[in-house]
């Protein structure tokens, strides 16, 4: 398209340095943005050209960027918020609560939690979009603090000193298939799961009080609902939190307490910054979620 060729650098193609910056490789990229590679590098030579610098060199092990390429394509990640900020304030001059929603969330605070809580809050509220990132909690912690993402669920205090409100506490159990003692475990095999790096060092330091001797482990798994599962048929015991075994009847539970006899505790938090809330649609939510008892979320 002629037109196109003409104009100077614009949104989508700050987009392309964005993602060409995280992958390092044109194929990927193209992939990534659903683009033909000739597409693509007639992008890159047309923002090439604007600026009148060479962006990248590309090598037998993908891409490299140039000074001055780094620099521009660091900057896309700043002129992107930039634009995307502009629109969310252009919506946000009426009063209606509408628009896109952007929330970063645990994966373990994903799959017990969200999909209930924005189902309710999409019924009161039916022209609010969402887009959703899942990662771990320190991740989710980086997103809300770089601005990506609106608000954040957190299964880990990180140290937030902007608004946060505590949504859920539970405590942290030995799971099993058969009965068994704390003071047996070291002989037991033991299921481990993927987990945020805080919650893996509170148990490990129980472990470490009570214990001369490392955990007998004898499966790893990725995901607590998998772990469960291989709890559930027999395989091993695992160190889980209360929410995700409560509704399972046939397994054996001990809850941990530290040497004073006070529960481990698992707490989960919504994060944001306070200047957020002059944005309609994450005040709307953000009063709708505290007002919620999400222990009783499903």
């Amino acid at each position: 398209d002629s037109d196109m060729e003409e104009t100077r650098v614009e949104e989508w193609d700050w987009r392309i340095l964005q993602v060409l910056y995280e992958q390092k490789n044109i194929t990927k990229t193209a992939q990534s943005l659903f683009m033909s590679q000739p597409a693509l590098t007639a992008r890159l030579q047309h923002i090439e050209k604007d600026f009148g610098i060479k962006i990248v060199l590309r090598t037998s092990k993908g891409v490299q960027f140039t000074p001055q390429g780094d620099y521009l394509a660091k900057s896309s990640i700043e002129v992107l918020q930039k634009i995307r900020g502009i629109r969310e304030q252009v919506s946000n001059l009426g009063r209606d609560v509408a628009g896109t929603l952007r929330l970063g969330a645990s994966s373990y605070f994903t799959m017990y939690t969200l999909p209930a809580l924005l189902r309710s809050f999409n019924l009161e509220y039916p022209t609010v979009e969402f887009k959703v990132t899942t990662a771990w909690s320190k991740d989710i912690f980086n997103q809300v603090h770089t601005k990506q993402v609106h608000l954040g669920f957190i299964s880990s205090d990180y140290g937030w000193q902007e608004r946060k409100h505590l949504l859920l506490e539970e405590s942290i159990y030995v799971a099993s298939a058969e009965p068994v003692t704390l003071e047996k475990l070291p002989q037991l095999p033991r299921i481990d799961y993927q987990s945020d790096s805080l919650i893996k060092g509170m148990i490990d330091r129980w472990w470490k009080e009570r214990f001369s001797q490392p955990p007998l482990i004898s499966m790893e798994v990725d995901k607590l609902a998998t772990c469960k599962e291989m709890v559930r048929h027999g395989l091993g015991y695992a160190i889980m939190p209360g929410r995700i075994i409560n509704d399972t009847d046939n397994l054996h539970k001990i809850m941990l307490c530290d040497k004073k006899g006070n529960p481990l505790i698992r707490r989960s938090w919504m994060i944001y910054y306070e200047e957020s809330l002059q944005m309609n649609v994450v005040r709307a939510f953000v009063e709708f979620v505290e007002a919620m008892d999400l222990s009783r979320v499903k």
